[in-house]
């Protein structure tokens, strides 16, 4: 695993196959943490359920989605809402890092330590070819791993409060990521995926 030259690197950074950005320091801490304050009580986090091997089943996580319009994942549509003001803020300040205009943002609340994300790419048809999804954190630092679905490479990083991570290029169709579960005592953490629906 080609772990400690990704912590050392920041900017853009080329993968086989794929393309990411990465700022541990994106947001300052001081800002990052009111933001997350802001995020946690003002959104309206919901636990929805999506169709996981023919049975649904309730994601291991919170959510909200704002943007211009719906999105369509595992048999969930996810209405869309206006987007609220800071999100909008922040959506601008990733926009100028990344190139890329996004109208949309999937809000994930993770509770604590069993909360994750499984193994998954974001390639459905309305992201595009090359999407460019902006991952913005704040709150408790989690570990967050890409693996290429070929040579089964891994590259791992800690997401912490105020870090920014961008996955572009071809990243989508050839690593998958997740977000696992861990049996360390966890806060919240509040994540931002911004993305452009077509």
């Amino acid at each position: 695993m080609h772990q400690n030259d990704l912590f050392e690197q920041t900017g853009w950074i080329s993968l086989p196959d794929g393309k990411l950005y990465w700022q541990p320091d994106f947001v300052d801490e001081s800002e990052a943490s009111t933001l997350f304050d802001a995020l946690l009580s003002t959104l309206p986090w919901q636990q929805l359920p999506i169709k996981m091997y023919g049975r649904e089943v309730l994601q291991p996580r919170l959510q909200a989605w704002f943007g211009d319009c719906g999105y369509t994942y595992s048999g969930l549509t996810l209405s869309p809402a206006r987007f609220p003001p800071l999100i909008e803020q922040l959506k601008s300040r990733c926009e100028r890092v990344s190139g890329t205009v996004f109208n949309s943002v999937l809000a994930n609340l993770y509770r604590d330590g069993q909360d994750y994300m499984g193994w998954h790419q974001d390639n459905e048809p309305e992201l595009g070819v090359e999407p460019s999804i902006a991952s913005l954190t704040f709150g408790e630092a989690r570990r967050f791993v890409l693996k290429h679905i070929h040579t089964g490479e891994k590259r791992e990083f800690e997401l912490g409060s105020g870090s920014l991570l961008i996955m572009a290029g071809k990243t989508q169709s050839y690593w998958q990521h997740t977000l696992p579960k861990t049996a360390k005592m966890k806060g919240p953490r509040v994540n931002l995926t911004f993305r452009n629906i077509i």
